[in-house]
């Protein structure tokens, strides 16, 4: 049940996504590796970050540091989007000037390991169990698919939903061309922080089947081939 037609012939856009996500897991594997996990191992040998200093019942911990990694990966959304030298790699995934569950594949391998560094010394500084840094890992990668796709889900549902979840519709709207909805709607995850921060908007002005995806700076067609979008963050707008 598509939500909106597609503006792109689907194989040009998935091959060259599934291979930005190729390159990010080989860049991964290369240097940091399972950093986050062996970075809550470490932690947790040495007695470092909060949930080891302060006792509290394993589960307890698990839960507080799933919590305080999605609130991290909030507020670094809207760092890339506020530092215009962070903006460079993250405009990459906004590129995209359609949107399914392949657009959450689209990462630079630069943004990617940065994201990873900065995931590693949050785990530190919170001394996240274990478990819960894996299943924070799960869950975030499902749900960035989830909001990411193409689906049409009624209005009613949509509205229950994103008072746990962040949706397709809402997650859409961060992808609009227009910059007072692309600085909106920053969670993955949970929808909380938005309405928290003030940066949640319900809904485009254009309406979802109207709105213009992607932006205005890159939309040829070969601005969307692999070897495209690796330079794009070294290319003049």
């Amino acid at each position: 049940m598509p939500k909106r037609h597609r503006l792109r012939p689907r194989w040009g856009r998935w091959f060259s996504n599934f291979g930005m996500i190729f390159i990010d897991t080989l860049v991964l594997r290369l240097t940091l590796g399972a950093i986050a996990v062996s970075a809550a191992i470490w932690a947790g040998s040495n007695g470092w970050g909060l949930f080891n200093i302060v006792s509290v019942t394993p589960w307890l911990a698990g839960l507080g540091a799933f919590i305080l990694l999605d609130l991290l990966i909030y507020f670094q959304h809207r760092i890339f989007h506020a530092v215009p030298l962070l903006w460079r790699l993250h405009r990459v995934h906004h590129t995209d000037v359609d949107f399914d569950v392949t657009t959450a594949l689209r990462f630079h391998p630069i943004e990617i390991f940065l994201s990873a560094l900065i995931k590693a010394i949050a785990v530190i500084a919170i001394g996240a169990p274990v478990t819960a840094v894996i299943i924070f890992e799960i869950v975030l990668n499902a749900t960035a698919s989830f909001n990411h796709a193409n689906v049409r889900i009624p209005t009613g549902l949509d509205r229950v939903l994103r008072l746990f979840v962040v949706t397709p519709d809402m997650h859409r709207v961060h992808h609009s061309v227009d910059q007072s909805e692309t600085d909106s709607n920053f969670g993955f995850n949970l929808p909380w922080w938005d309405r928290l921060f003030g940066t949640y908007v319900a809904q485009p002005q254009a309406g979802h089947d109207r709105m213009t995806i992607g932006l205005n700076e890159f939309r040829d067609v070969a601005d969307g081939r692999l070897d495209r979008l690796l330079i794009q963050p070294f290319r003049r707008s």
